[in-house]
């Protein structure tokens, strides 16, 4: 019975400090964004996340896995269907596909986006040119580009071409 009490206090303590963490823009719940970095090939964004996660969580992600950590990495991104592809507790990998939306002939456009949180450094590079933002809550405006002429790869989990 002492210890269920000292574990309700223990939740109880927990959410009431939670929002304390929230002020900070960049930060949701316990993770707070570092940077993140859009890779944009061929109607696709492979993005790039670095984070830190508060030290007391990381007891509980070796507990009860990192489902938690997924999702709230998603809702900070604000893509409703971006595929994570890798995960760690300083950084995650996520695939977005139709990002752009395609003209033909290799012309695509990236439009503007708005993430949950500012994000201290976001970059998005396209083949032709790369574009840095410092507390950026939004990619402002959209972005034209052209798709790479290789038609035999596709981009892999980190964004960069691979061979078929």
């Amino acid at each position: 019975m002492r210890a269920c009490a000292i574990a309700l206090l223990f939740i109880i303590s927990l959410s009431l400090i939670t929002p304390a963490f929230a002020a900070n823009e960049e930060r949701y719940g316990y993770i707070k964004v570092q940077d993140v970095i859009v890779r944009l090939d061929n109607g696709t964004a492979a993005i790039h996340v670095n984070y830190a996660v508060d030290e007391g969580t990381r007891f509980i992600f070796f507990l009860l896995g990192k489902q938690d950590l997924k999702s709230k990495l998603l809702k900070i991104l604000n893509y409703e269907d971006a595929q994570i592809t890798r995960i760690d507790l300083s950084s995650a990998d996520f695939i977005v596909a139709d990002a752009a939306f395609s003209y033909g002939n290799g012309i695509y456009w990236y439009p503007s986006h708005e993430f949950n949180v500012a994000i201290p450094n976001l970059t998005i590079q396209t083949p032709q040119k790369t574009r840095n933002f410092t507390m950026a809550k939004a990619f402002p405006a959209g972005m034209g580009y052209f798709a790479t002429n290789n038609t035999g790869s596709s981009p892999d989990a980190s964004g960069f071409k691979s061979a078929k």
